[in-house]
């Protein structure tokens, strides 16, 4: 077959001369760790996060290898919907009739082929190399045929070919980007919600979805008061202009910071960050008819859902700068010793710290108006950390929803009633999804006349001090970021007050 001339990212095709059979028989360390990552996900219900550094490790693969075996893990699981559509028509049968085994080695091949900077010869012959050593002969002949199909366009040609006669808008993107159709139409929902019109919608809606196909910058949290500037600054991290206590990593194992290893910093997106931040600026109100009480004790603070520990590590820092206590309480056994890893840095510092063990929909019936500040950062689908969390978008369903918005609403309430008069509750999820976010707190604000929402937006302060642009719609109290307007996770945040002169009885 002649060559031909790709168009778009990469110049003339490089064929192999060698025949099937000629080719290696085993995959190369950095492809076949890659390989063993999509079956623990595919088959096992692996995250990606977790089950790459493990593997890695007991492949002794490292550096430039690992880099490249994160790259085609990662990037082959977020884009194997339209590699899926890609292999269908290559393949001339379903992806989904193809066994898994054998569909996961045509998506890292095709990921390399469309994606990586790999000439032709050699993603399909490590490819190829991969489903004889893991599958049989026959699969990798099988392979073979069906990359060399691949291969014979570029990437724009193929985008062309797989969404060709497809006339549902939102079915176009969710091939193109990559997405079930379902999460493409609900972020399209929640841009309207926060203030888009649809026009604006349609046009900002496929880079929040390319957004979701950029992994970005490694981001580092630096816990108030527990690590200096300039400690960070030496490992190459800069500041992120999104909040004050971000920096990012551009390259390097955070693992290996000191300050990471102790606790007094750790990996954190930026926009989580400010969550926290937002739970402890927020000025507490009292009733105005009580008498002061020079006498009061320090605030008590509490994380309803802290696990895995993240949001605490901050408030932990927060809380010791400003005199409180924290208590992080996590339902998961597993999770609060997570929980209380994170949260050495402040400990040894001299944070008074306690992790519990509990289901965070009882506490306010077992201490109701004991705290001043609570933070519920709900369970969630997730949607808005889609950059993070390669897998997720492929393992949600609608009918998460379905169980999920009840305990939102559970957890708010209990939140609600955990806190005093005059004290305040940070209602935050990692999605922009309406029906668990504006939906929650809205529903939780028509059966609780003793609250009332205020304007999270003023606490919501970027490194420079400046109130963050692009978070919602004028009049709006609560506030959405998103991935390709601030570089952040799209996190939802709204801030509720329990009036002063609630009663108690």
């Amino acid at each position: 077959m002649a060559e031909r001339e790709e168009r778009g990212r990469r110049g003339p095709r490089q064929r192999s001369a060698q025949r099937p059979a000629a080719r290696v028989r085993q995959g190369d360390p950095a492809r076949d760790t890659a390989y063993r990552v999509l079956r623990a996900v595919d088959q096992d219900g692996a995250y990606a996060n977790l089950e790459l550094p493990q593997a890695l490790r007991r492949a002794k693969v490292r550096g430039r290898d690992a880099a490249f075996a994160t790259e085609l893990a990662y990037g082959t699981i977020r884009m194997q919907g339209l590699y899926d559509a890609v292999i269908s028509v290559a393949a001339d049968r379903p992806a989904e009739r193809i066994d898994g085994p054998v569909r996961d080695v045509l998506r890292l091949g095709v990921h390399q082929l469309l994606a990586m900077r790999v000439p032709d010869h050699a993603a399909v012959s490590a490819t190829v190399a991969l489903a004889r050593q893991h599958v049989s002969q026959g699969a990798g002949g099988f392979v073979n045929a069906v990359l060399r199909r691949v291969g014979e366009r570029s990437r724009e040609d193929w985008l062309e070919t797989v969404v060709a006669g497809v006339s549902d808008p939102a079915e176009a993107l969710a091939v193109e980007h990559s997405h079930p159709v379902w999460i493409v139409r609900s972020l399209r929902a929640a841009l309207i919600a926060h203030g888009a019109t649809a026009a604006e919608a349609d046009a900002e809606l496929p880079t929040l979805l390319a957004a979701h196909n950029d992994p970005g910058p490694l981001t580092l949290v630096a816990r108030p008061g527990l690590v200096q500037d300039d400690a960070l600054e030496q490992a190459g991290a800069t500041p992120h202009p999104i909040a004050p206590t971000a920096w990012s990593l551009p390259s390097g194992d955070p693992g290996q910071l000191l300050a990471v290893r102790d606790g007094r910093a750790a990996v954190q997106d930026a926009g989580s960050q400010l969550i926290p931040l937002a739970l402890a600026a927020v000025p507490l109100h009292d009733d105005p008819a009580a008498e002061p009480d020079p006498a009061r004790s320090p605030e008590r603070w509490l994380d309803l859902c802290a696990g895995p520990g993240g949001k605490a590590g901050l408030l932990a820092a927060l809380a010791l700068q400003a005199g409180a206590s924290l208590r992080a309480n996590e339902v998961s056994a597993h999770r609060a010793e997570l929980v209380r890893h994170t949260l050495q840095g402040a400990v040894a510092a001299g944070a008074q710290v306690e992790v519990t063990v509990g289901d965070g929909r009882e506490v306010g019936a077992e201490e109701p108006a004991a705290y001043d500040r609570v933070l519920v950062d709900a369970p969630c689908t997730g949607l808005g950390a889609l950059r993070r969390r390669p897998e997720a978008r492929w393992r949600r369903s609608p009918q998460d929803l379905a169980g999920l918005g009840p305990l939102q609403r559970e957890l708010l309430d209990s939140a609600l009633t955990a806190v005093r008069p005059g004290g305040v509750v940070v209602y935050a999820t990692c999605s922009p999804h309406i029906g668990e976010t504006t939906l929650v707190v809205k529903d939780v604000l028509k059966r609780r006349p003793d609250v009332e929402a205020i304007d999270v937006r003023e606490h919501l302060r970027d490194r420079e001090g400046r109130p963050l642009e692009g978070v919602g719609a004028a009049g709006e109290l609560w506030a959405q970021l998103w991935s390709h307007r601030h570089g952040t996770d799209s996190m939802f945040v709204a801030l509720l007050r329990r009036r002063a002169d609630a009663s108690l009885g």
